[in-house]
């Protein structure tokens, strides 16, 4: 995979979609705009939760790789350890927290108990931007 936009935001997902797909309390993700991401190696089929959302994963391995949100063709999420670099990922935000383990917080800025609506995103993609670490 090629990533040659900056991270738009990240992610610690706390459904218990992500709880079984990642075989643990929540899924790590760096949200990409769509024109910034490319498979540039490998076969890729829907593996996991078989939903709106497309979750894509090696055709080798089997590793959930990233997601293509449901309506939001402009957007991907990548899995964190997915990037060769990913120390510097501290999560943003957290979502569905009420779907999650009591003790799994990871001190993310915005904590949501569910999906944060759609006007938050917006702010939420501005104030990482300004504030936010970056790879490198």
């Amino acid at each position: 995979m090629r990533v040659t936009a900056p991270p738009l935001m990240t992610m610690a997902c706390h459904c218990r979609g992500c709880q079984r797909m990642s075989a643990s309390a929540f899924s790590l993700s760096v949200l990409l705009p769509s024109a910034g991401f490319e498979v540039v190696e490998g076969e890729l089929e829907i593996g996991g939760l078989h939903g709106a959302s497309r979750h894509h994963h090696c055709a080798y391995c089997k590793s959930w790789l990233f997601t293509r949100p449901e309506g939001l063709d402009e957007l991907v999420n990548l899995r964190a350890t997915m990037l060769d670099e990913h120390a510097w990922l501290v999560p943003w935000i957290e979502t569905c927290a009420d779907e999650g383990f009591a003790w799994a917080s990871t001190g993310a800025k915005h904590r949501f108990p569910s999906s944060p609506p759609n006007d938050a995103f917006g702010p939420l993609m501005a104030e990482f931007a300004a504030q936010a670490p970056r790879p490198g």
